[in-house]
């Protein structure tokens, strides 16, 4: 593994990614892939009264795109829904170089990620899958 982006705060985010079981009556659920480099996760979501109860995976990914579902799931929950791609935008800022405010102090797990302009994917994919599910709900 590359060092410079798997260090050990990255690798304990990926074991509690990969550990995460799919919920069984999910609120929405989306999957998305990243043609890319193969990634594929399906994230569901239970939402109740417009907040975030319950958040499963499945991830066949790196571990950047275990990291980040832990991420969320680990954040998410009792957060209204519609803060999902608010943080997803501020993700996808820090990334780039455009703001080092994050919502989520875990997120700061990534800031390796941003000289890998090949792997910021990686860590969105979740975020889109969770956002294309919630978009789909209405």
């Amino acid at each position: 593994m590359n060092d410079t982006l798997y260090q050990d705060e990255i690798v304990a985010l990926a074991r509690a990614g990969r550990a995460l079981p799919r919920l069984e009556a999910p609120t929405v659920s989306a999957r998305v892939d990243n043609p890319v480099c193969g990634d594929r996760i399906t994230v569901d979501l239970t939402v109740q009264n417009g907040a975030v109860t319950a958040v499963g995976a499945k991830v066949q990914g790196c571990a950047l795109c275990q990291a980040s579902i832990a991420v969320i799931a680990d954040n998410v929950l009792g957060q209204p829904a519609d803060t999902l791609p608010t943080v997803a935008k501020a993700v996808e800022d820090y990334l780039a170089g455009k703001g080092d405010t994050l919502p989520w102090t875990a997120l700061s797990a990534f800031s390796p990620v941003r000289a890998a302009k090949s792997r910021w994917e990686c860590v969105m994919l979740p975020f889109r899958a969770a956002n294309k599910a919630l978009a789909e709900q209405g």
